[in-house]
């Protein structure tokens, strides 16, 4: 039987490596990469000549026979993604399936996570959470999913994509409330990493005039126990339409959507808006 090694690469900074991936990297017999030329610039850098094959979510049909069969041979499989640990929010959860019902060893080289290291960073009460990884690309899932969620007190791990960062953050801010507070670490480890903690409000406004570039992880805080005022609660209704107004709505629009959320009208979301400003 084969040995599978689910290899953790760095996030961006080369250094954060360990020496063991390394030597798994150097003696393995092929490495599955999610991007090969991205791969071949950290195995260069450390003179690493393993050969590679690519392996991501749109060719997984037609490589996991392929990786079987080599694994079925006796040989020494590693699997990278472009950052971080393979089979969380990048491909590898199908092959790993596939190898063990075969009954070929896999095993974990740990090392850089982005979710977690978000995480710890962030200020919020790091246990317990959730991880969710990359939110919904359809704006009904995405709503959905965070109705599904709005009530939870845990930590929350999400990860999202910049072109549509700022419509989750609308999406937070319509259906979580504006005041809810968020971490969101962009490009972890890199040259231009960017740590932002504040509100969702405060997010989708920074984001509505800088636009957004790299990688995001967003820890979300639990829902607090001053977050339990009732649906209509005239200032936190009217946080949640200038916050949406704030980030690119028309006024109207930021009163429907808020209503939607809350299960009220237009019109009483417009009568508590105007009440919380006596």
């Amino acid at each position: 039987m084969g040995e599978l090694y689910l290899c953790a690469t760095p996030l961006g900074n080369l250094e954060d490596i360990t020496l063991r991936a390394l030597r798994v990297l150097r003696e393995a017999d092929l490495i599955a990469a999610e991007d090969t030329r991205h791969t071949r610039k950290l195995l260069s850098h450390y003179g690493i000549h393993t050969p590679s094959t690519s392996f991501f979510e749109h060719n997984q049909v037609t490589k996991i026979p392929y990786l079987l069969e080599e694994l079925g041979k006796g040989k020494t499989v590693a699997l990278v993604t472009d950052a971080g640990l393979p089979g969380l929010a990048d491909p590898g959860y199908p092959l790993v399936q596939a190898a063990l019902a075969q009954g070929h060893r896999v095993t974990v080289v740990p090392g850089a996570s982005a979710g977690v290291a978000a995480l710890v960073i962030s200020g919020f009460r790091p246990h317990p959470f959730y991880f969710h990884g990359f939110l919904p690309r359809e704006k009904g899932e995405r709503q959905e999913l965070l109705k599904e969620l709005r009530e939870e007190s845990r930590t929350g791990v999400f990860y999202e994509v910049p072109h549509r960062l700022q419509k989750s953050l609308q999406d937070f801010v319509e259906i979580w409330g504006g005041s809810r507070r968020v971490c969101i670490a962009r490009e972890l480890t890199k040259q231009f990493e960017e740590v932002l903690r504040c509100t969702f409000s405060e997010a989708a406004a920074h984001f509505s005039k800088n636009p957004p570039r790299g990688e995001f992880t967003l820890v979300t805080e639990g829902k607090r126990e001053a977050e339990q005022a009732p649906p209509g609660d005239p200032r936190a209704l009217r946080e949640a339409v200038d916050a949406l107004i704030r980030a690119g709505a028309e006024p109207t629009a930021a009163f429907k959507a808020v209503g939607r959320a809350l299960g009220l009208s237009r019109s009483e979301v417009y009568r508590a808006y105007h009440l919380a400003a006596e």
